[in-house]
This record gives C-alpha cells, structure tokens and sequence, in this order.
C-alpha cells in the first residue's frame, strides 16, 4: 500500500489517527548526501541530441546548515477535522524525484510560457502520471496579473501536456490570500478556460466541514496543527504550479514550497479559529510553510519564471525577465534554483542574506526529507546551450 492510499483509508475513520508510515515516508525520502560528487562537464546538446544534465559539485563548504530548533522524529497525526486546541534524457526513463540520491530539475530559458512548459516537462518525462486522476494546484493568491498569481498561458500548456501524458481526470483547486478564490478565479478567466479540458474547479473555501482534517506532526511549529482538505490527501496525483517572486511579508519569498499555503484552511468552525493569523503572527512563519509541505508529495511542480518580482510581491512588485521555465518533483531544489535566479537578478536583502540552502523555508524543508540536502544534490536538465549556461551560472550561485 502506497503512502496516498494508507492517507486515504485514514482519513475515512473517525476519530484520532496515527500515520507513522507518513513520517517513515517522509524521512525515507531523502537519501544521505555522499562525502562527493562525480562533476559531470557540462556539453552543450544541439536539438538533435540528448539534453545536457549538469552536476553541481559537492564542496566541504556548501552543506546545508539547519536550523538552531530541530524536528523531533515522531509520528504525524491526521484527524477528522475537530475545533482547534523536447528529447528524453538519456539517463532516465522517468521523471526524478526527492526519494531518490539527486534531484534532477527541467530548466528551459524560454519568454514563451507555452514552449517553455512543453519543454521542461518533455525533458522530466513523467510517466507515472499517466491513467491517474491529478489534483492541480496553481497560484491564484490574487487576481494580480502574473507573476502575481498563475499566467494562463501556463495553465493551459500544463493542462495540454496533462491531457498528452494520459491523466485522468484533472481536478484544479485553490484558496485565495487577498480576495475571494471564485471571484479571483473568474477575473483571470480560469473557469472558462479549463472548460476546453473537462477540469473540474474546487474553491477550498467552498468545501463543507466534514471536507476537511487537521494534519499534526510532531515538532511542528503549529500550535496545534493546520486543516488540509481530504482530497489532498487522496489524490492520486498532486501537480501544482507556482510562480517566481519575492514576498513582502513575513515568508521573504514565494515559490513552490509556499504556494502549499493555498492548502490550508483560512478558518475552521465551529469556533473560527483563524490559521492564516496564526501563520502570519508566528516568529515561526517560515518553518511553519515548510511544515505545510509534510502532508503530500506532488508528482510534478513547473516553475514560471519567465517574469519574476525580485522586490514586493506577491501581487505586485519590481519586475524582472528572466525568461526561464523550471519543472521537477522536488520542491527543495526548485525553490533552491528559485533563490539563485532572484539573487541573479538582484533581490532584497532578506533573500541575498546567507547561503541559499541556510534561508529558513529551504533549511526547515530539507530537514523534514523533503527534498535535496544542498546544492551537491541538484541536477539540471537542459537541451540548448542558452539553458545549459544559465543552469551552470545557476549552479554557482547555489554553492556561493
């Protein structure tokens, strides 16, 4: 029985429920880092040829360093909801992910969201998404155009190539941060547009009481932890696509490891408990959107970063064009790779302070396995020799 389905069994039985095998799943993910690394040369691949992948180096001096409160191991607890106290790469035949020694990410320089989307998920090749239904969580924290919130040209590649891959049914779903999520939704014209795809919409706002569990684990920096819908922890399939930018507020920046935040319940009844205050009056805030990333695994993420905000955000900001597309499963590495590319560009002090893998959100993360360990760990898959020198500048960056 797989971690999704020993979710979905648990989350069906009244009452208080221990999953230890998520938190097994969860430490068994990530794989210790080697003393070193095998530098493989970077070799600029021609259309015709297979993609470049391209080692960071491991250095003695770019291990991550984490942070001065540790996880104590134990085991998560879900509980019905309750008042709160382009070509294939050659070397795989499936798309990467956190469980396994390095994770490799999809980077396509690209200023076409359509193309660039195509071909980082061509070179990911997920197969195992095929025959399954997916869950799809995209950015709608505002209705701010992009990167304020998802471009829909993103969305509709992700959703043709979805269909070209042999999902099943595709299921987009969302909560809102500044603005109602239907209203949000229908303003940027999404409900219209999945319609040409049979994708269902959820507003997790919209969903009843009983739609919903509370997620604990121990050592979380929840009070008592957060309510995430049943359907997260059901899914077959999680995708989720995320924006580049910086964020104003307490999380410093917003990529793939805080889009999760739209998984939790802004308040709860009876009693309203509001667990987006809580988020954003905690000391805590950036270990607490690591924290989120505990209850699932996505099967895929793609990274807009054809535009970015490296100051404000999250619905407006300075904007910059990085023209850049980023696709993989681990959510560590791509915010990792997100970091370098707004320092690249230059960013605010919060987010240029410090090695990448010593930002909380990143470091909080990598401790729970979620993803990589460093940078060492981080593989960049490229097909053009304008990707494989940005990936290798990338690569630098994450070792500084």
């Amino acid at each position: 029985m797989n971690r999704r389905e020993f979710c979905r069994n648990a989350s069906l039985v009244s009452g208080s429920i221990i999953i230890s095998p998520l938190i097994n799943a969860c430490a068994a993910r990530q794989t210790p880092a080697p003393d070193s690394a095998s530098v493989v040369p970077t070799t600029v691949a021609s259309p015709d040829v297979a993609p470049t992948q391209m080692t960071v180096p491991a250095t003695a001096t770019a291990r991550v360093s984490l942070p001065a409160d540790p996880v104590t191991t134990g085991a998560a607890e879900v509980e019905p909801l309750a008042t709160p106290t382009s070509p294939a790469p050659t070397t795989a035949t499936s798309e990467a992910g956190p469980n396994q020694a390095h994770s490799r990410i999809a980077l396509v320089k690209s200023h076409d969201r359509a193309t660039g989307v195509a071909q980082a998920i061509n070179l990911l090749n997920p197969e195992s998404l095929r025959g399954k239904d997916v869950l799809l969580k995209p950015n709608f924290n505002s209705a701010d155009p992009s990167p304020g919130s998802t471009h829909p040209e993103i969305l509709q590649s992700l959703l043709a190539q979805l269909v070209t891959l042999g999902a099943g049914q595709i299921t987009l779903a969302d909560r809102s941060g500044m603005g109602d999520t239907r209203r949000v939704m229908e303003k940027i014209g999404i409900l219209d547009l999945v319609r040409d795809y049979n994708c269902q919409t959820v507003v997790f706002d919209e969903l009843a009481e009983q739609e919903w569990v509370i997620y604990r684990q121990s050592g979380s920096h929840w009070q008592d932890g957060f309510p995430v819908p049943k359907m997260l922890l059901e899914s077959q399939a999680i995708v989720q696509t995320c924006n580049l930018k910086t964020h104003r507020y307490g999380g410093h920046f917003t990529l793939s490891l805080k889009n999760s935040v739209g998984f939790v319940a802004k308040t709860m009844e009876p009693g309203g408990y509001n667990y987006m205050t809580e988020l954003h009056n905690s000391p805590y805030q950036r270990l607490m959107i690591a924290e989120i990333n505990a209850a699932y695994e996505p099967d895929l993420v793609v990274m807009d970063g054809v535009e970015a905000f490296v100051e404000g955000g999250p619905a407006e900001g300075k904007r910059v064009n990085p023209g850049v597309v980023l696709a993989g499963r681990d959510r560590v590495a791509l915010d990792a790779a997100g970091v370098a590319i707004l320092r690249m560009f230059g960013t605010t002090p919060e987010v240029s302070r410090g090695r990448i893998f010593e930002q909380e959100q990143i470091a909080r993360a990598a401790e729970l396995g979620l993803g990589a360990s460093g940078p060492e760990m981080i593989d960049f898959v490229t097909a053009d020799p304008e990707s494989a020198a940005f990936a290798e500048e990338l690569g630098q960056l994450l070792l500084a």
